[in-house]
């Protein structure tokens, strides 16, 4: 998957001791299958009662934000983005608010990025989605879709043919060739509309790793003591060992990175994260990591970071407030932020 954030969930006890958070019980949860990958949780609370509720409210949430922003499967009753995709050039579609909400965020990143993270790609990452598919189920026949047939769908991915019109609640695509894929953004911006219910709803500790896409509810332990969230090294050979260890409280960690989804051609790896601009899967970076508050915006900015080159990306990093990044470029070298160590826990 995309995101390769890795949780560092320091104790196996249930306890902590009276010197930690006055005696609240730590305690973790994980599913499955809700946007395609392993949802974590870890919270400090007064009791499992309490964090079976919490548990509920998290799946149950994201659940149905992973049913709206689906754009593979039909839901009975529920029309969904592949409802949008799938009535592209013949009607409207009413949906539900959170969509039109979602999509009204998605076009104001594609601004923000000029661009670099832009939903109305999908004519083309299909054609990339089919093509690493196909490749991961007969790799001695993997192949590279040609670049003229990339080029004719870039023709269909003009972003303001996603009509939106909130007095009805109706998306309708106008070209009838292109169609929507929220990979860039989606599971970011519900893992951070999902982490603002749970403090409306009174939680003031807990951390969330969906697909690796980390987002800190408060602090450790309610009091100020930050969360241990390691960012990983693409070149561990199995994918479990981290570079360094972040320190972070009420804010996002969220990398995106070429090691996890990808497939093999002729002996090179051909990743998912494609440059609008050329089409291709980009070659700057193994990895980008964004430390903000905004769980949404550091999925945005995670996949638009990486479609740029490293001191382009720096410039615009340090242009917005309370935002940092890391870069691991091609070489292994680590890039960072002006401020990104401030985060820095222990390096590995």
């Amino acid at each position: 998957m995309k995101r390769i954030v890795t949780l560092l969930l320091a104790c196996a006890m249930v306890f902590t001791s009276s010197s930690c958070i006055q005696r609240k019980k730590r305690y973790e949860a994980q599913f499955l299958q809700l946007f395609d990958t392993v949802t974590t949780m870890v919270a400090y609370m007064d009791s499992r009662v309490e964090f079976e509720e919490f548990s509920v409210l998290i799946h149950d949430s994201l659940e149905e934000y992973h049913t709206l922003f689906d754009i593979y499967h039909d839901y009975e009753g529920i029309p969904n983005i592949k409802t949008i995709n799938d009535n592209a050039g013949k009607r409207p579609v009413k949906v539900d608010s959170r969509i039109i909400d979602l999509l009204k965020f998605s076009k104001q990143a594609y601004t923000r990025t000029q661009g670099r993270c832009n939903i109305a790609l999908g004519a083309v990452l299909k054609i990339w989605h089919d093509y690493r598919e196909a490749g991961i189920d007969d790799p001695q026949n993997a192949a590279l879709p040609k670049l003229s047939q990339l080029q004719e769908a870039a023709k269909h991915t003009d972003i303001n043919h996603i009509i939106i019109d909130e007095g009805n609640s109706t998306v309708f695509l106008s070209d009838a060739e292109m169609s929507i894929d929220v990979g860039g953004v989606a599971k970011g911006y519900a893992t951070e509309k999902v982490a603002l219910l749970a403090k409306d709803k009174g939680y003031t500790s807990a951390l969330l790793s969906v697909g690796g896409n980390v987002r800190a509810i408060g602090s450790k332990d309610g009091k100020g003591k930050p969360w241990n969230v390691g960012i990983q090294d693409p070149d561990a050979s199995q994918g479990n060992t981290d570079l360094l260890v972040t320190a972070i409280d009420d804010k996002s960690v969220v990398t995106s990175g070429s090691y996890q989804r990808y497939y093999t051609v002729d002996g090179k790896r051909y990743h998912h994260i494609i440059n609008p601009e050329t089409l291709m899967p980009s070659t700057y970076f193994k990895a980008v990591t964004i430390i903000c508050r905004d769980s949404g915006i550091a999925d945005e900015l995670s996949t638009a970071l990486y479609n740029m080159p490293y001191e382009q990306g720096v410039e615009y990093i340090d242009s917005l407030p309370e935002t940092e990044a890391l870069w691991i470029l091609e070489n292994g070298e680590i890039g960072y932020s002006s401020k990104f160590k401030q985060y820095i826990k222990e390096q590995l």
